[in-house]
């Protein structure tokens, strides 16, 4: 799943200069990792709804948590899909 939401991330934020390959699981999608924003993390969000039918609620207290990598977002989503 981890490569399918690397692959959903490149695509849904038009990373171009991007592959699966140079996205490290673990390290942060935000500030120092990938450098995504807040506008990233929502369109993210839409992405992840569309795809995998699971809502990341923005006003979550763990929302950071969910987003701090592909690891944690992968978990996160297999954990809502049950």
């Amino acid at each position: 799943m981890e490569n399918e939401l690397k692959q959903l991330i490149i695509d849904a934020l038009d990373l171009e200069d991007i592959s699966v390959a140079d996205i490290d699981s673990d390290a942060p999608l935000f500030n120092d990792g990938l450098g995504l924003d807040s506008i990233d993390a929502l369109e993210l969000g839409l992405a992840i709804r569309k795809k995998y039918h699971v809502k990341i609620d923005a006003e979550k207290e763990d929302v950071v948590k969910i987003f701090s990598s592909v690891t944690t977002l992968a978990n996160y989503i297999k954990s809502a899909q049950g």
